[in-house]
């Protein structure tokens, strides 16, 4: 084989390992979810990788005496911090994907413009993540199916 062929053969075997890698990514991020809490502990919501609202749920019935405005604040609030986080998550499993194979080293990574694609705040480093509970409903799954065994 010369060294063309060799170099070639590499750089299939980099791509079959890349396709497998966005595969897992897929396979992760299809089913995460993160929990999040207004700031005013008044609400709770759940976030998933696509940065849709799963759930959300209003706690210890502090919503009874606010009003209406400071509620819907409330809500607006976590859900931009539980996306926020979200794409946090999205970002730190799908940016390894973006660099450039080993073996072809002339052909350059992407580059994503990942605040472009989810805003300015997925660039600033915050406490954004405290009180945070992540989930992957994959996992979830198949802990149940054990049982059923």
């Amino acid at each position: 084989m010369d060294a063309m062929q060799q170099r070639l053969a590499e750089a299939m075997e980099q791509l079959k390992e890349a396709e497998a890698a966005v595969a897992r990514a897929e396979e992760e991020l299809q089913g995460s979810t993160c929990t999040v809490k207004s700031a005013d502990r008044s609400v709770e919501v759940t976030v998933d990788a696509q940065g849709a609202l799963v759930d959300m749920r209003f706690l210890g019935g502090l919503y009874r005496d606010m009003e209406p405005s400071e509620l819907a604040a409330g809500v607006l609030e976590a859900v931009e911090r539980g996306r926020t986080i979200m794409a946090r998550q999205v970002v730190s499993v799908l940016d390894p994907l973006t660099q450039s194979l080993p073996a072809l080293p002339e052909m350059p990574g992407l580059t994503v413009d990942w605040a472009k694609i989810f805003g300015p705040g997925i660039l600033e480093e915050g406490p954004d993540d405290i009180d945070v509970r992540y989930s992957q409903r994959r996992l979830r799954d198949e802990i149940s199916e054990d049982g059923e065994e």
